[in-house]
């Protein structure tokens, strides 16, 4: 019988990792394998998995459905193939990935005989469903999904979630459930795969050509000033930060920088450790530049960032 798969998919910050722990700390009693991909060099979202061992595989350097597809299979051949069985393999998909290069990766008939994809759940930011909604990687990402999983719901009126709920209706999608609910049972998600799948070679597979990354360590702390004047003076041009920081005023804890879109949270980072910092920032090719943004933080390290 063969483990099926699980599809986490969903734009860049949309809280695909926030959903997948709280499926992998629902009392389930299923034993699952976690493959996460990451945009850029520093897998910061594997990290991030609660409770993460080596159940828990990072792919880095890019989306599944462009460079990683033979990095994805040989994941699986080497799940497959431990001793222990798994009831479940959940694929984290990059939030640059189009759904459809994955469902291509995952007919490999070899595959296929030992774990089958099952069904696609696509996590969507409600707060920023209408600006996403001609966004044509958010269109794929929605196009390929059995299930929708909105996330961020808490900030919306009744009003605003209805317009939400009619969008995403209007592409399609009823089978919608709110994050902020009670998780549903794996009984409710698994087996709600559709008839037919897109494949990758059809028209309208995106390629993640139109970002760009920079990934950015240091081996110590950082002012918490100076790395608010960079965030801020970079922010027009960014999508998504992630990562971990030490700051001068917090000692030796280690924290957690998310941004999406115009909104940030700082948070300790629980067990996670980190000996300095290690941030992902993702942009707009066309907007972003790494290597200016490389220069901010670097003098923001030294304490020489201008104001």
């Amino acid at each position: 019988m063969s483990v099926p798969i699980l599809l986490v998919t969903g734009f860049l910050g949309a809280g695909k990792t926030s959903f997948v722990n709280r499926l992998l700390q629902a009392e389930h009693g299923r034993r699952i394998a976690t493959i996460v991909n990451d945009f850029g060099a520093i897998n910061i979202d594997a990290m991030l998995i609660g409770e993460a061992d080596d159940t828990v595989i990072g792919l880095k350097n890019g989306c599944i459905c462009c460079s990683l597809q033979g990095d994805l299979l040989r994941t699986l051949r080497q799940i497959l193939g431990r001793p222990e069985s798994f009831d479940l393999i959940v694929v984290e998909a990059s939030g640059v990935a189009d759904p459809a290069g994955i469902v291509q990766a995952l007919m490999d008939p070899v595959i296929w005989q030992s774990a089958a994809l099952d069904t696609i759940v696509c996590v969507v930011d409600a707060e920023d469903a209408g600006s996403r909604r001609g966004d044509p990687l958010w269109q794929a990402q929605l196009r390929q999904a059995d299930l929708v999983c909105l996330s961020k719901t808490e900030a919306l009126d009744a009003e605003a979630a209805a317009a939400v709920r009619q969008l995403l209706a209007a592409a399609g999608k009823t089978r919608v459930f709110d994050a902020g609910d009670p998780l549903l049972p794996l009984t409710a998600i698994l087996g709600q795969a559709r008839s037919s799948r897109i494949s990758c070679s059809e028209p309208g597979s995106i390629s993640d050509d139109r970002f760009a990354s920079l990934e950015w360590d240091h081996p110590g702390s950082l002012p918490l000033a100076g790395f608010q004047a960079v965030i801020g003076r970079l922010s027009p041009s960014l999508l998504r930060v992630k990562g971990f920081l030490r700051l001068d005023e917090h000692g030796d804890r280690t924290l957690v920088f998310q941004m999406a879109g115009q909104r940030a949270t700082l948070a300790p980072a629980g067990t996670v450790q980190a000996a300095g910092c290690r941030l992902v920032l993702i942009g707009e090719r066309d907007s972003f530049d790494p290597a200016a943004a490389r220069d901010m933080l670097d003098a923001a390290a030294r304490g020489s960032l201008a104001p």
